[in-house]
């Protein structure tokens, strides 16, 4: 199924704003709609688009100057997105990555109230069902996941505090690693020694959009 927005949706929902004078920002209801989005901006290569930021409901496109701006919101209106290409769950068969973790994160206790699962049943949960990278954001390497375990969603932290390198966290939808100490507000339901972001790699990020993961009790 091929989807393709009108414009006026677009001025009468704000659903894409201009942001600053060189870029727009795209809002959406779902990350499904972001990653299919997202996919279909990359396909299209818009003259003047020289990034494509997704969030979990929003895409930032950033322009190489004021005067494409006009001519890329034009182009969104015939723009083809199909949802059905955006893989949102991770395929069957070996996952392309595998995280050794120790299960022991601060918060393990409270996400097994949360969700009323016993702490062995939130390890499994978490280990059984392979993830896939949605996106990247917040800090080099950090990659948001999806398609869990149902179960373990969870609400943010009310406060930030300092997380350490490596912690393995829980936020709504998504799974995701700390490749650095930064505050967060995450669950930590444990760490790993897996190394996130490495100048020394072809490609730095060691999660890259699309690839499935799978965390393995160590």
């Amino acid at each position: 199924m091929s989807v393709a927005l009108d414009f006026q949706d677009f001025t009468k929902t704000d659903v894409v704003l201009d942001y600053g004078d060189s870029a727009l920002l795209l809002q959406f209801d779902s990350t499904a709609d972001v990653l299919a989005w997202t996919a279909a901006l990359h396909s299209a290569a818009l003259p003047g688009v020289v990034d494509i930021v997704p969030a979990s409901h929003t895409v930032l496109v950033k322009l190489a100057a004021p005067r494409y701006r006009a001519g890329v919101r034009r182009r969104l209106t015939t723009l083809d997105v199909n949802p059905d290409a955006v893989q949102t769950r991770a395929p069957d068969g070996p996952a392309d990555v595998v995280v050794d973790v120790i299960y022991d994160g601060p918060d393990l206790s409270e996400v097994a109230e949360h969700t009323g699962l016993s702490v062995a049943q939130v390890i499994n949960a978490h280990t059984a069902t392979p993830w896939v990278v949605g996106f990247g954001g917040s800090t080099p390497g950090f990659a948001y996941l999806l398609g869990g375990d149902p179960r373990l969603q969870v609400p943010r932290r009310a406060e930030l505090r300092p997380v350490p390198a490596g912690s393995v966290a829980l936020a709504g939808q998504f799974s995701g690693i700390y490749p650095r100490q930064w505050p967060g507000g995450w669950q930590v339901i444990g760490h790993t020694d897996a190394l996130l972001w490495d100048l020394d790699r072809p490609d730095p990020a060691l999660l890259t959009p699309g690839l499935s993961v799978r965390f393995r009790a160590a």
